[in-house]
């Protein structure tokens, strides 16, 4: 059997065994008798792409919050977008693609938005939405759509997100018979109990460890560190479980893991992205912005210091010249941002300005403030005086962020002190000069200008076109927290800050504790991360989210508390299994009576099959491929390199993401992003059966198994092998049937009958042959539904 025939059958058959272990393939796993007409997937897939387009795009004419509703369609409901307006219907089920929606944001009819085309990623998840139907899961009556069409105008009272912070009372209920562990069991079974519902049962041991070690160092539990925990655990309970917890939170990985969520927000990248005239700049120096939002997040930074530094970290005092630095680095994530093309862009610095301050609502404050640049907020309290106020702040502030390919369209980073005690590695330079000596270590950051001026408003947003200026200062919707004023001679990012991590203020504490809420159940309090505005939903549990904030700033803003104290809850501990009633009455598990069956990131799977395959390098990633190349990346193609160390030290590059985590939603960096869309495509299968990386750590898995002293050939223990890879794989032994279906598929891989004798032919080819098997069996078990889920 030649090669490549052989691999063709390998991957053929091979890949056929994950459907008996866990179905293999894209599939959601947890499904019910009785499906709710929008699953979790088209949910999470409406919030992550679909609703923040209509609000950005859409609402300023076509939400009842508009002074005229445009041609009377109102696209903020899903009653709105099926009455539809003055020519009907806004979508078409029968014939998605001809749809007014998708003809006007095609620009084959009316074209919307008139200012100017969507993207076409965009546009195509438009029509994957209206071909599933158009889930939504926003509802309005027919009555208030056709009074809002006719000019009623609502009644509703002041917006919960804006309103003082409030712990509400506990009176936990004698009912529960002891069932709550905490506070936070109490508010969740005084919700349940409101609908008539019940808890399932807790995890088991061994699911637990492995979604413990998932959700606080993104990396699986060993077979030794589970068996070790289930023993612990049988013997001593949650004694056992806060013993591991606090074990993952003191790892240097927890920083790895909790670090590349913020730099989802920080919309981290370390190259431009394509400015619209081709060229992607890289941005050699942001990965020192990486490595201090990890070192951050191990040290439990506080979170208001955390947010300070990132604002204002050259503005504030330190001790030593390291200090100095590690500070101003800090202050790159308002100058990683992807830039607009500066030539004939005469908006250019408002451009950079509006980035700016995109990230600080956004990322902190789950408030999107863009359309106020234009215009007073059609949906939230925010006049385009408050707007220019912020903008002031940061029009005050220098941007750096390095030479691309000796444009002259960036400005210079700024240089560093030596660096040894941030991060134990020689400095990284930016490169040699023509003289051969060495220019000094480079950051990313800002620094206040010289000259310190106010804004004045651009009408329509247009720098060229002026009204009146507008003093430095802070959105006045947040009137329970004292705007601090802004001196003369400093930009106002120190009072920013100041005000942002004031312990009145409604919406840092409460969108922090909802982003750790999602990263650790998969589902969100405020379904909606990123938009605590008007038009983002409601929390489904606003006392629970109200004491969480609290209790995060009682507790000194300490990440490593609040996510150990909702780790050790009842509520965190659940097992994802339910009854059938539970499920029909609740399927997207708001009432939170079960944990979530959810599918593992792109970089927590990469990781998974480097640790199986035993190529896993647990050092931290040195600097960037891209650190020392001021370039045009798409002049010089990929400069993606092999690396074997976790995935958030791979290079970022906008428009150019890793290839080994393109396929699953990896962010592309260009704005805050809270919530990764969960897409369900065949290129993720594909990418599980062809790509290169999952082949490679295949057969390393394989070799990993056949160097084993104790497997022998295949003739005398392949059983040996088989329980191995299985528990290696999924921490657990295999089935009696995956037992057999194993040795089948290996033995026809191998060509021969289990019992032949390997001497009676090519010793050579059958050696290979037994690789090629065994790789077969290896890349079947990281392809399946249980490798890549976490319960």
């Amino acid at each position: 059997m030649s090669a490549v025939v052989l691999w063709s059958a390998r991957l053929t058959i091979g890949l056929a065994l994950a459907l008996p272990l866990a179905v293999a393939g894209a599939a959601e796993v947890e499904k019910s008798e009785d499906v709710a007409d929008i699953s979790a997937e088209q949910r999470h897939f409406f919030e992550a792409k679909i609703r923040p387009v209509l609000v950005s795009h859409c609402y300023a004419c076509h939400s009842v919050g508009a002074d005229e509703v445009g041609g009377n369609l109102l696209l903020d409901s899903r009653e709105g977008i099926v009455i539809g307006g003055e020519s009907g219907p806004a979508i078409d089920l029968e014939s998605p693609g001809q749809s007014l929606i998708m003809e006007a944001i095609r620009y084959a009819g009316p074209e919307m938005p008139p200012d100017q085309p969507l993207g076409e990623a965009i546009v195509a998840d438009f029509a994957t939405w209206i071909g599933w139907g158009a889930p939504d899961p926003r509802s309005s009556s027919a009555e208030a759509v056709l009074a809002a069409r006719s000019g009623g105008e609502s009644t509703d009272e002041a917006h919960w997100a804006f309103q003082p912070l409030v712990d509400p009372p506990r009176t936990p209920s004698s009912e529960n018979g002891g069932w709550a562990r905490d506070s936070i069991d109490d508010l969740v079974w005084q919700r349940m109990l409101a609908d008539g519902l019940n808890p399932t049962h807790d995890a088991p041991p061994e699911v637990l460890i492995r979604r413990l070690s998932y959700d606080l160092i993104g990396l699986p539990a060993s077979r030794l560190t589970t068996e070790a925990f289930v023993e612990d655990y049988r013997k001593r309970g949650q004694l056992a479980v806060r013993a591991a917890v606090d074990d993952l939170l003191a790892s240097p990985h927890f920083g790895e893991r909790w670090g590349r969520h913020w730099l989802d927000v920080a919309r981290f990248g370390e190259s431009n992205g394509n400015d619209g005239l081709s060229r992607n700049p890289t941005f050699p120096h942001a990965w020192r912005y990486r490595d201090y939002v990890i070192d951050a997040l191990n040290d439990d930074v506080p979170y208001d210091r955390f947010i300070t530094e990132q604002i204002a970290g050259d503005l504030l005092t330190a001790e030593s010249a390291a200090e100095s630095d590690r500070l101003r680095i800090a202050t790159g994530f308002l100058a990683i941002g992807s830039k607009p093309a500066k030539a004939m862009n005469v908006n250019f610095d408002m451009d950079v300005v509006a980035d700016q301050i995109d990230v600080v609502s956004t990322a902190i404050m789950g408030l999107s403030v863009a359309c106020a640049r234009c215009h007073d907020h059609k949906h939230d309290p925010i006049p385009t005086n408050d707007y220019y106020a912020l903008a002031g702040i940061f029009l005050s502030t220098e941007t750096l962020w390095g030479l691309a390919a000796n444009e002259k369209l960036t400005a210079p980073a700024t240089p560093l002190h030596e660096l040894t005690s941030v991060r134990p590695r020689p400095v990284a330079t930016s490169g040699d000069d023509d003289s051969g000596e060495r220019p000094v270590a480079l950051a990313m950051g800002v620094r206040d200008r010289k000259k310190i001026v106010n804004c004045q408003i651009n009408i329509n947003g247009e720098s060229q076109k002026l009204g009146p200026e507008v003093a430095r200062g802070m959105l006045s919707l947040v009137d329970v927290v004292a705007a601090p004023a802004v001196g003369e001679n400093q930009s106002g990012r120190v009072e920013l800050a100041r005000w942002l991590t004031d312990q009145k203020h409604p919406l840092t504490a409460r969108v922090m504790v909802n982003r750790v809420w999602w990263h650790l159940f998969g589902q969100a309090i405020v379904p909606t991360p990123d938009d605590f505005g008007s038009y983002g939903a409601p929390p489904t549990h606003p006392g629970l989210l109200d004491h969480l904030a609290v209790g995060f700033q009682q507790d000194g803003w300490s990440l490593k508390r609040l996510i150990r104290r909702i780790v050790l809850s009842r509520t965190y501990q659940l097992a994802s299994e339910a009854g059938a009633d539970a499920i029909r009455r609740d399927p997207d598990n708001r009432l939170l009576s079960r944990h979530l069956r959810r599918r593992l990131d792109a970089e927590a799977l990469r990781d998974s099959m480097l640790v199986v395959s035993g190529q896993f390098d647990a050092r931290p990633g040195e600097g960037s491929v891209v650190e020392r190349l001021d370039v045009l990346v798409n002049k010089q193609g990929s400069l993606h390199r092999p690396s074997r160390h976790r995935s958030v030290y791979l290079c970022s590059l906008r428009n150019s993401p890793p290839p080994e985590l393109a396929a699953f939603d990896f962010p592309d960096g260009i704005r805050p992003l809270g919530m990764r869309p969960q897409t369900t495509l065949p290129s993720q299968s594909l990418f599980l059966l062809n790509s290169p990386f999952v082949i490679e750590q295949s057969l390393r898995f394989a070799e990993r198994l056949l160097a084993d002293p104790k497997a022998g050939r295949l003739t005398s223990d392949p059983e040996s092998l088989i329980e191995r890879a299985f528990v290696e794989a999924l921490g657990r032994a295999p089935t009696t049937d995956e037992r057999a279906e194993t040795l089948e598929l290996v033995a026809a891989l191998v060509d021969e009958p289990l019992g032949g004798d390997p001497s009676s032919s090519d010793s050579g080819a059958w050696e290979a042959r037994r690789r090629a098997a065994w790789a077969a069996v290896c890349q079947a078990l990281m392809a399946t539904n249980e490798f890549r889920y976490l319960d």
